[in-house]
């Protein structure tokens, strides 16, 4: 997720749930929890909010398309909607722009980590490399098995190149004595561009195609 507050209210570094609820909406909207850490997110321009639209109705009808064929597994096209860490509490959660989850048991249920496919972002050109380098390493750690970035392109209204990434599943091998940073991890599989003529297109999760037609400003 990519607005900024001109002063951010006074907030208590970390919080709960709980404590999160009892405050403003417009506030509370604006706030993830981080193992309780308070972390403001930032709304971007309005860019943002209609290439996160775009790409959840995409992701919809590939969905739909996808049930279609009779598969087993039921999914669902979600935006902006909280995924909490862990099996049970609320204190840890992320709000990826748009992601793909498991069809619930029951309405009105919690989405966990667990129960995602995959999680996405669209990143205004003021998100910083650092900031989604973090980012990606808190949606790796829940198991997501699947990460995409929408980057915007900087000097117009269109989107400048989408990437995919998918969660390593083994540990990779390095040398004596040296840990790595983050535990999970994810790699890059693959990266289209509106000069691609066939759109976006990919096998997995499972088959999904988007033309580029249907993500224009």
């Amino acid at each position: 997720m990519s607005a900024e507050f001109a002063v951010q209210p006074e907030l208590p570094a970390f919080m709960t749930w709980e404590e999160l609820e009892r405050l403003p909406e417009e506030i509370a909207g604006e706030i993830e929890l981080w193992d309780r850490r308070v972390v403001w997110v930032r709304r971007g321009p309005a860019e943002h909010s209609i290439f996160t639209a775009r790409m959840w109705n995409s992701f919809e009808r590939c969905v739909r398309d996808h049930a279609a064929t009779g598969p087993d597994e039921c999914w669902r096209a979600g935006l902006e909607i909280n995924v909490f860490f862990g099996r049970t509490g609320k204190n840890s959660f992320l709000t990826p722009d748009f992601l793909i989850h498991r069809c619930l048991d029951r309405p009105y249920q919690d989405v966990r980590a667990e129960d995602v496919l995959l999680a996405g972002e669209v990143l205004s050109p003021s998100n910083s490399s650092r900031e989604m380098e973090i980012k990606r390493a808190r949606y790796a750690s829940g198991g997501i098995p699947w990460y995409w970035e929408v980057h915007l392109h900087r000097e117009t209204s269109a989107i400048e190149f989408v990437r995919a990434y998918a969660l390593e599943t083994r540990v990779g091998r390095l040398p004596d004595g040296v840990q790595p940073r983050y535990r999970s991890n994810y790699l890059f599989v693959n990266e289209w561009t509106p000069d691609d003529e066939d759109g976006i297109r990919i096998n997995f999760p499972f088959p999904i195609s988007i033309p580029w037609s249907d993500l224009e400003y």
